[in-house]
C-alpha cells in the first residue's frame, strides 16, 4: 500500500491553494482531491499493456 503523499499535499495546499493551516486541516482528503483536480484537470492516461491485453480478451473482434 503506497502512503500517502504528505509532502505533495502541503506543497498543493499551501503553496497552490494558499490555504492557512487551519483551512488546510480541516479538508477530507476527498475535498483536497476535488481542488487538485479542478487545478490539474483529469489526467486521462491510455492502458497499459497489461490492461489493453485484458479488453482484448473480454471484447474479441470479429464476433
Amino acid at each position: 500500500m503506497t502512503p500517502f503523499p504528505w509532502a505533495a499535499a502541503m506543497r498543493f495546499g499551501f503553496g497552490v491553494l494558499r490555504l492557512s493551516s487551519q483551512a488546510f486541516w480541516q479538508l477530507t482528503p476527498r475535498e483536497l482531491a476535488a481542488a487538485w483536480a479542478a487545478v490539474a484537470g483529469e489526467q486521462v492516461r491510455p492502458p497499459g499493456r497489461s490492461e489493453l491485453e485484458t479488453m482484448m480478451a473480454r471484447f474479441p473482434d470479429g464476433r
